[in-house]
């Protein structure tokens, strides 16, 4: 069996988060959804659990980060072209991410942007060929 990757992440409101990532694309698994959670699929192996914040301090005796102030983490996923990370970067923008930096070195092309709650997300293509 593969390794699954869940990423969990404090979000203010659980029905603004899921309105944000469908407008990208995204679909939420039902059996893991309730008022305080929810499970994005991302892919075959990889979720991203969007937990209503109090209900994700729950899982951690440390304080939880607040995303629009510190960066926690840099969720980065591959896209299949750069046509597909502009794509991507696109439909984020038109449903209210806030663009944070680009990379073009060649053989590599990202873009990041923020999502409502501050997390920040990184979208890259990358040709394996062209690395030396």
């Amino acid at each position: 069996m593969a390794t699954k990757i869940f990423i969990n992440l404090p979000v203010q409101s659980l029905d603004r988060a899921v309105g944000f990532f469908t407008k990208l694309g995204y679909t939420f698994n039902p059996q893991f959804t309730d008022a305080n959670a929810t499970c994005m699929i991302i892919s075959e192996d990889i979720y991203a659990m969007l937990l209503v914040r109090d209900f994700f301090k729950t899982f951690t005796t440390k304080e939880v980060a607040d995303a629009t102030k510190v960066t926690e983490a840099i969720i980065a996923l591959t896209a299949e072209s750069r046509a597909a990370v502009d794509a991507q970067m696109q439909k984020a923008l038109a449903a209210g991410a806030k663009e944070l930096k680009s990379m073009d070195q060649g053989f590599m092309y990202q873009r990041s942007f923020e999502d409502p709650d501050g997390h920040q997300w990184e979208l890259f293509w990358m040709d394996p060929a062209a690395i030396k």
